[in-house]
Protein backbone atom coordinates (compact mmCIF):
# COMPACT_ATOMS: atom_id res chain seq x y z
CA UNK A 1 0.00 0.00 0.00
CA UNK A 2 2.54 2.32 1.06
CA UNK A 3 2.35 5.85 2.71
CA UNK A 4 1.37 9.35 1.47
CA UNK A 5 3.06 12.51 1.88
CA UNK A 6 0.46 13.29 4.87
CA UNK A 7 1.65 10.39 6.68
CA UNK A 8 5.01 11.90 6.70
CA UNK A 9 3.86 15.34 7.57
CA UNK A 10 1.57 13.37 10.37
CA UNK A 11 5.01 11.69 12.04
CA UNK A 12 7.23 14.18 11.42
CA UNK A 13 5.49 16.72 13.34
CA UNK A 14 4.52 14.27 16.29
CA UNK A 15 8.57 14.06 17.07
CA UNK A 16 9.54 16.46 19.93
CA UNK A 17 9.94 19.92 18.72
CA UNK A 18 9.74 19.28 14.73
CA UNK A 19 8.49 21.66 12.96
CA UNK A 20 7.41 22.52 9.11
CA UNK A 21 8.83 25.11 7.42
CA UNK A 22 9.48 25.06 3.34
CA UNK A 23 12.51 25.61 1.74
CA UNK A 24 13.84 25.22 -2.22
CA UNK A 25 10.11 24.67 -2.93
CA UNK A 26 9.17 22.33 -0.61
CA UNK A 27 8.28 20.94 2.94
CA UNK A 28 10.71 20.45 5.38
CA UNK A 29 10.96 19.09 8.76
CA UNK A 30 13.18 20.35 11.41
CA UNK A 31 14.37 19.77 14.92
CA UNK A 32 16.36 22.49 16.30
CA UNK A 33 17.13 24.32 13.26
CA UNK A 34 18.09 21.30 11.02
CA UNK A 35 16.12 19.99 8.06
CA UNK A 36 15.92 16.02 9.30
CA UNK A 37 13.13 15.29 6.41
CA UNK A 38 12.01 16.56 3.36
CA UNK A 39 9.16 15.94 1.00
CA UNK A 40 9.81 15.78 -3.01
CA UNK A 41 8.02 17.88 -5.17
CA UNK A 42 6.26 15.36 -6.22
CA UNK A 43 4.97 13.82 -2.77
CA UNK A 44 6.44 10.56 -4.07
CA UNK A 45 9.69 10.71 -1.93
CA UNK A 46 11.13 11.94 1.20
CA UNK A 47 14.85 12.71 1.77
CA UNK A 48 16.27 11.91 5.16
CA UNK A 49 19.86 12.25 7.06
CA UNK A 50 21.36 8.98 6.65
CA UNK A 51 25.66 8.52 7.23
CA UNK A 52 27.51 8.40 4.19
CA UNK A 53 29.02 5.01 5.28
CA UNK A 54 25.63 3.29 5.44
CA UNK A 55 23.86 4.47 2.07
CA UNK A 56 25.05 1.70 0.06
CA UNK A 57 23.94 -0.91 2.16
CA UNK A 58 20.70 0.08 2.49
CA UNK A 59 20.44 1.03 -1.11
CA UNK A 60 21.81 -3.07 -2.49
CA UNK A 61 19.56 -4.22 0.51
CA UNK A 62 15.97 -2.27 -0.92
CA UNK A 63 16.70 -0.89 -4.16
CA UNK A 64 13.01 -0.31 -4.80
CA UNK A 65 12.94 1.52 -1.49
CA UNK A 66 15.98 3.82 -1.16
CA UNK A 67 17.95 5.64 -3.33
CA UNK A 68 19.97 8.69 -4.13
CA UNK A 69 19.45 11.29 -6.82
CA UNK A 70 22.52 11.29 -8.18
CA UNK A 71 23.93 15.23 -8.51
CA UNK A 72 22.54 16.16 -5.62
CA UNK A 73 22.90 13.54 -2.97
CA UNK A 74 26.18 12.29 -3.65
CA UNK A 75 28.24 14.68 -0.87
CA UNK A 76 25.79 14.80 1.61
CA UNK A 77 24.38 12.64 4.69
CA UNK A 78 21.03 12.05 2.46
CA UNK A 79 19.37 9.38 1.27
CA UNK A 80 16.11 8.88 -0.31
CA UNK A 81 12.90 6.52 0.78
CA UNK A 82 10.16 5.95 -2.07
CA UNK A 83 7.16 6.07 -0.03
CA UNK A 84 5.24 3.69 -1.92
CA UNK A 85 7.41 0.97 -1.10
CA UNK A 86 7.23 1.73 3.31
CA UNK A 87 5.17 -0.77 4.60
CA UNK A 88 3.21 0.99 6.93
CA UNK A 89 3.54 3.91 9.41
CA UNK A 90 5.66 1.95 12.38
CA UNK A 91 8.27 1.75 9.60
CA UNK A 92 8.04 5.23 8.32
CA UNK A 93 8.02 6.55 12.01
CA UNK A 94 11.39 4.33 12.43
CA UNK A 95 12.89 5.85 9.65
CA UNK A 96 11.82 9.40 10.46
CA UNK A 97 13.19 9.42 14.16
CA UNK A 98 16.36 7.86 12.72
CA UNK A 99 16.87 11.03 10.78
CA UNK A 100 15.89 13.16 13.53
CA UNK A 101 18.05 11.58 16.16
CA UNK A 102 20.76 12.66 13.62
CA UNK A 103 19.49 16.20 13.42
CA UNK A 104 18.67 16.91 16.96
CA UNK A 105 20.56 18.48 19.57
CA UNK A 106 22.16 15.71 21.68
CA UNK A 107 20.88 16.77 24.97
CA UNK A 108 16.89 16.62 23.34
CA UNK A 109 17.54 13.17 21.81
CA UNK A 110 18.90 11.84 24.88
CA UNK A 111 15.80 13.14 26.69
CA UNK A 112 13.66 10.70 24.14
CA UNK A 113 14.94 7.08 24.60
CA UNK A 114 11.84 5.92 23.60
CA UNK A 115 12.92 7.31 19.88
CA UNK A 116 16.47 4.78 19.97
CA UNK A 117 18.62 7.24 21.29
CA UNK A 118 20.09 8.62 24.58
Amino acid sequence: MGMTAEDVRTIALSLPDSSEKPAWGMPTFRVGGKVFASLADDDASIGVKCPKEDRAELIAAEPEKFFLREGHDDNYAWLRVRLAAVADAGELRSILADSWRQAAPKRLAAAHPELGGG
